[in-house]
């Protein structure tokens, strides 16, 4: 099952993230991103009883654009529990989240392979760049379809991410 984090998550969401993450720097950014009121969905796994998953969607901005832009990031699964689902249930979830709540578009850094599944392409293919440095792993999807047609430039996540980069 699939719900909105609740005030009793929290303490278990950073468990999730130190188990997934080889450093607490994952958990410190969504600790940091709550306390900001800067989660914009916060989504859990339930497998039963026991939360095993979390996603998160914080804000994204592209230059003065009127877009209303989400990051995806970060997504944790316990290591007990991945491969078998959970990371893919939770980001279909939260896409949908995004989308009903208004949000135009959602960026990511990851895995191209991984992303696509979800309908996410390259940001430089819609004229995006990023703050990284990198390449094809800056993912894009449009939930309000062609709204960055002729919108280009520079996408930043929130404040918090500067503290990790």
């Amino acid at each position: 099952m699939i719900r909105t984090e609740e005030q009793a998550d929290i303490p278990l969401v950073r468990t999730v993230h130190c188990a997934a993450f080889p450093t607490t720097a994952e958990a410190d950014l969504v600790d940091m991103l709550r306390s900001n009121g800067n989660l914009l969905h916060s989504l859990v796994a339930m497998d039963g009883w026991q939360l095993v998953g979390h996603v998160a969607f914080s804000p994204a901005s592209i230059n003065d654009s009127s877009l209303v832009g989400a990051g995806l990031a970060p997504v944790a699964v316990l290591p007990s529990h991945q491969r078998r689902g959970f990371a893919g249930r939770l980001i279909s979830a939260g896409l949908e989240a995004c989308r009903d709540s208004g949000i135009d578009y959602v960026v990511v850094l990851g895995e191209p392979g991984y992303y696509q599944r979800f309908e996410f392409a390259p940001a430089s293919k819609s004229g995006l760049d990023n703050e990284y440095g990198v390449g094809d792993e800056f993912m894009v999807i449009e939930l309000r379809p062609n709204c960055l047609t002729d919108v280009r430039g520079l996408v930043r996540y929130s404040e918090e991410f500067r503290v990790f980069s």
